[in-house]
């Protein structure tokens, strides 16, 4: 009888363990298992220049939500603060950022129309200000690319989700009450390791050729036209930096011209006596690495035989006009025979170009423009863009604004038009003449379908050279396209310049979770502990009376150990 009270005593006991096991699991996830949502976020760039480091500097984030409704001093060491891009005050971020005051995190929501999967132009439902959204973003951009930021930044895009998680944030904050351990609210939770420095990044030039009609048995012999674009970028979220514009444009205009020129050097009849040099370069935000580079690989024969180079940046949001850039002077024999040739041509077209001269200064590492790199060795180049002047250091090459909807398809076709007449007149000697030998309608009319494609696939595709492998399919299809129009094509692989170092850790998953105050946890434990307690002796009691309960809790008598 004794054995079997003792195993039923064994019994309650391991039941009320296993229930207070399950309880204890239970509460260890009462704060994980309300998830809200998970969205897509992507990370500000990390980088270090000649050693200083750049950018965001982590990449965990685990805080509660906050916005930028919280009262001024409040602490935010702990809070990540979510900012629509719409109403960014970047005086509130500079402050934050430049005096160093401790952050959880920022996140900064898109509005959808900068999603790299938007291709469709704004309607007027969307109450944007393309202008002022744009000035925005480029202001916010360099503030963050050029700063040192000690906690993490991310990018994502507005959904009614989060729009929604966004609305309780803020109305919790306007009480004066933000989310804390002890109240509650929403907690952001991006689980990412510590972001890895890439080890010697790579940058990849397509070089093609279209050779011209044969002197004497040797093409080699023959002056050649250089046709080059970086199609490389540069932003803030280096996930989404796919620059439409800069260079989405160029590159497609420069693939244009080789498919338009391959149908005239096609037939020995209209094949020019000029070698016509195609050049996808890369490294273009970083001083024009890989077109130096590219260009340091010619021997002196083929450099010689350059007649000119005309490369092509940002030429796809342009309405009336634009320029030519220029390192020698505007009397110089060549360009004044350039810029009149493209004047020309652009004056039938219906718009101007523009002439704009700047010296470069052979001892500065400062690379504004890709011609500078021909000119630093003595070939003649000059740069078609609808910017006036250069632009800043890591500026304009494909930031967070640049995207599909803001590019001007007619824009780029109009590009392709005046490169191709004004190359076309200056092969087939046809300057001063009103000839439109790419005419509408006709077997070498310009593509709009083809320019449409490539533009929506670079408009979907980041191209930040450090991100991209040797054999990224990109780099291939774009191989790919230039060895359907060109000859001998090949790539150059390189190493991008040691004084620039990237981290990874790009893109993550932000998942949202609401949470019970400390407060909640505290009383439901104390409930569920009440609970537990009557259960147990209630238990005891109904098996073994009132006095082994009250047995539990005596001291027991001290045994003493006899000694011999």
């Amino acid at each position: 009888m004794a054995t079997l009270g003792k195993a039923r005593q064994g019994e309650v006991f391991e039941s009320v363990y296993s229930v207070i096991a399950l309880v204890f699991i239970l509460m260890a996830c009462v704060e994980l298992c309300d998830a809200v949502t998970v969205v897509d976020v992507y990370r500000l760039i990390q980088y270090d220049l000649a050693g200083v480091p750049f950018g965001s500097r982590l990449a965990s984030l685990n805080h509660h939500a906050g916005s930028s409704l919280l009262a001024p001093g409040t602490d935010l060491s702990r809070t990540v603060v979510m900012i629509p891009v719409r109403e960014v005050n970047v005086t509130f971020i500079r402050e934050y950022i430049g005096q160093r005051q401790p952050l959880g995190g920022l996140i900064f929501l898109l509005p959808r129309i900068f999603s790299p999967e938007k291709k469709d132009n704004m309607v007027e439902g969307d109450n944007l200000s393309k202008e002022l959204m744009k000035n925005t973003l480029v202001e916010l951009e360099r503030l963050l690319v050029h700063a040192n930021v000690p906690y993490p930044v991310y990018f994502a895009f507005e959904d009614e989700n989060i729009n929604a998680v966004l609305a309780d944030v803020r109305k919790n904050d306007a009480t004066g009450q933000p989310a804390t351990a002890t109240t509650g609210g929403y907690k952001l939770v991006v689980s990412a390791p510590e972001p890895r420095k890439l080890a010697s990044p790579s940058i990849t030039n397509i070089q093609g050729w279209l050779p011209g009609l044969k002197a004497d048995g040797d093409s080699n012999q023959l002056p050649t036209i250089a046709i080059v674009a970086s199609y490389d970028t540069f932003g803030a979220a280096p996930a989404l930096s796919v620059g439409s514009d800069s260079n989405g444009s160029g590159v497609v205009v420069l693939l244009e011209i080789a498919r338009l020129f391959s149908l005239l050097y096609s037939n020995p009849k209209t094949r020019g006596r000029y070698n016509l040099l195609f050049g996808l370069t890369s490294g273009g935000p970083y001083n024009y690495n890989g077109t130096q580079k590219w260009l340091r690989s010619f021997d002196q024969r083929l450099r010689e035989s350059i007649d000119y180079a005309i490369c092509l940046n940002s030429i796809g949001s342009w309405d009336n006009e634009l320029w030519i850039h220029v390192s020698k002077p505007p009397e110089n024999a060549y360009i004044k025979q350039l810029f009149e040739g493209f004047s020309e041509a652009a004056e039938e077209l219906g718009f101007k170009v523009g002439l704009k001269h700047k010296k470069i200064n052979i001892s500065n590492s400062r690379v504004a423009w890709e011609h500078e790199q021909f000119s630093r060795l003595r070939v003649t180049a000059a740069t078609l863009s609808e910017l006036s002047v250069a632009p800043e250091w890591l500026e304009s090459t494909g930031g967070l604004f640049d995207s599909r909807p803001f590019l001007n398809e007619a824009a780029v076709i109009r590009s392709v038009k005046l490169v191709a007449e004004s190359l076309a007149r200056h092969i087939y000697g046809h300057q001063g003449r009103n000839i439109n030998i790419f005419a509408d309608n006709s077997s070498l009319a310009v593509n709009p379908a083809y320019i449409g494609s490539w533009l929506d696939l670079l408009s979907r595709t980041s191209r930040v050279a450090p991100f991209l492998s040797k054999n990224d399919p990109l780099i291939m299809a774009l191989k790919k396209e230039l060895a359907d129009h060109t000859v001998e094509v090949n790539l150059q692989h390189e190493i991008l310049d040691e004084s620039f170092a990237f981290y990874d850790s790009t893109c993550a998953r932000l998942n949202i979770y609401q949470v019970a105050s400390v407060t909640f946890d505290l009383l439901l434990l104390l409930v569920l502990g009440s609970y537990l307690i009557i259960l147990f002796s209630f238990l005891v009691i109904t098996t073994k009376g009132l006095d082994d309960l009250i047995s539990l809790f005596r001291r027991p008598p001290s045994r003493k150990v006899k000694t011999a």
